[in-house]
Formats: structure tokens, C-alpha cells, sequence
């Protein structure tokens, strides 16, 4: 891998203008998506993977690049949402050790498994994400249930036994985050909404703020590998995904308000499930 590798970065150091213009316009789209519903990493890295000179480590490389040009975004949603974490209760924050450690395994096993095992799974990760996004309304029913049925402010510790199976999965929802992560909210929701944090804004504001540290990890784990081993990172797409995640993340934020976000999950599961049986296809 290390030597395809380097042969990409040779040939990835002139991106055309063209290119970088067009991966530019995806992220700021992807980011604005992320800040309404979610789901904007199928669009970077499918772009990404269309753009990138054909290697055999393409797609890892299109993952790795995809998950650091959209972190600066999800650190604004966490910013963005910093009010609705206001009270939490304190031991909400041990859900964050399990989303380190799931994260950094998730990515350490794109790096060390072959690439053709990343390949050939990615038709099924994407279609695992377009699935969540299409019954996602479905599981906000049922958590709204759930969350009316609970004090909207709940600081009551749940039983240790709820809070490890929380964590478990959080470590799991960590892992597929740093290996892939397209739909990772619409799951920690799921889990987050049987612990009493509070309405769906406030569980938005927590699951934000996971989202973003298992971004960094990943994204520090792509990059520390690439600066040290494999340069597995399109360094030039990477800075133009970052400015374009910031400004797509801030106009999201007004887009929230005015376009209804399950319209828009819709129109990802239709593109998410076109883009699986493309590369079920090829």
C-alpha cells in the first residue's frame, strides 16, 4: 500500500483548478446537508473517489481525505450547539472514552487491513447509510416517544447496567465512525434518546459534540499516519474541503430553518442507494 501510495502523491501534487473547484462545491453542499440532516460524507467521498487518479489505495485515500476536509465542519455543529449541553449531567462525558477508543481501532483498521477489503465493502457501507437516512423519520417517531416519556431535563444517573450497554455501543457507533462513518448520528441518536438527556435538542447538541471527537480521532489517525508511513492524504482537496466545510456548515445553519431536514434525508437515501449499485456495479 505504502508504495501505491507515494505514487498517488506524486501524481495528486498539480490537482487541476477544475477539480478542486468541483470537490470544493460538493463539501460546501455535504456540510450544509450535515448541519440540516446529516449525511453529507457520502457526497465527499463519492466525489472524491470519481476525481482521485485511479490507484489501488483510492478509496482508503478518498476516506481518509473525505474525513479531515469535513472535520472543521462538525466542529461547528458542536460549536454551533454548545448552548444545548448546557446542564448536562456529568456523567453523560463517559460516553466520550468509548468514542475515542472506537474511533482510533475503526481507523487504524482501514490503514492496516488491504485496501481491496476497504473496496469491497464500501457498496455495503454506503447502502447501510442510505437504509438509515430513508427510515431514519421512522426511528425519530419512536424516539420522541420516548423522550416525551421521560423528564425533558433528566439528571437522574441511569443504571449502571444501561450506561455500559450505552457505552458498548457507543464504542461500536466510534469504530464504524473512524472506519467510515456516513449515518453515525442517526445511530447515536437511537442510543442517546433511552438515557434521559433531555429533548431532541439537547440530544442533538450531545450527539454533536461525540460526532466531532470521533471525527478528530479519525482524522488525527489519518493524519499522523500519513505524515509518518503512508501519505494516504490529498493534501490540496483537504484545505479546500476545510474552508468549503465552514462556510457550507454556516449557511446549513440557516437552511435548517427553512427546508424541512427529512425532504432533504430522502434525497440522500435516493443518491446513497444510485451510488451503492454503482459500486456493487464496477
Amino acid at each position: 500500500m505504502m508504495s501505491c501510495a507515494y505514487g498517488f502523491l506524486f501524481t495528486e501534487s498539480s490537482p487541476t483548478l477544475a477539480s478542486l473547484a468541483f470537490i470544493a462545491g460538493v463539501t460546501a453542499v455535504a456540510a450544509a446537508i450535515n448541519s440540516v440532516a446529516g449525511g453529507g460524507r457520502i457526497l465527499t467521498f463519492s466525489a472524491l473517489a470519481a476525481i482521485l487518479p485511479a490507484d489501488p489505495s483510492r478509496l482508503v485515500i478518498a476516506n481518509a481525505t473525505s474525513t479531515i476536509g469535513l472535520w472543521p465542519g462538525t466542529l461547528s455543529a458542536a460549536w454551533e450547539y454548545r448552548h444545548e449541553r448546557t446542564g448536562q449531567p456529568k456523567w453523560s462525558l463517559w460516553l466520550l472514552l468509548p468514542s475515542v477508543a472506537g474511533s482510533v481501532l475503526g481507523t487504524l483498521l482501514v490503514l492496516v487491513l488491504p485496501t481491496t477489503y476497504f473496496d469491497s465493502i464500501v457498496p455495503l457501507l454506503i447502502f447501510l447509510a442510505a437504509t438509515l437516512f430513508a427510515v431514519q423519520p421512522y426511528l425519530s417517531k419512536h424516539l420522541s416517544k420516548k423522550v416525551d416519556s421521560k423528564e425533558p431535563h433528566s439528571t437522574e444517573h441511569p443504571k449502571t447496567k444501561t450506561l455500559l450497554l450505552a457505552a458498548t455501543l457507543q464504542f461500536f457507533m466510534g469504530m464504524y465512525g473512524g472506519y467510515f462513518g456516513a449515518g453515525n448520528g442517526i445511530l447515536m441518536l437511537a442510543v442517546l434518546g433511552g438515557l434521559g438527556l433531555g429533548d431532541t435538542h439537547r440530544l442533538n447538541g450531545f450527539k454533536n459534540l461525540l460526532a466531532m471527537v470521533i471525527s478528530a480521532c479519525a482524522a488525527l489517525t489519518f493524519m499522523l499516519t500519513s505524515f509518518t508511513s503512508s501519505p494516504i492524504v490529498a493534501w490540496p482537496e483537504v484545505g479546500i474541503m476545510a474552508i468549503a466545510a465552514i462556510i457550507g456548515g454556516l449557511v446549513g445553519g440557516r437552511l435548517a430553518r427553512q427546508y424541512h431536514p427529512n425532504t432533504i434525508r430522502k434525497c440522500i437515501a435516493v443518491i446513497g442507494y444510485g451510488l451503492a449499485g454503482y459500486y456493487f456495479l464496477t
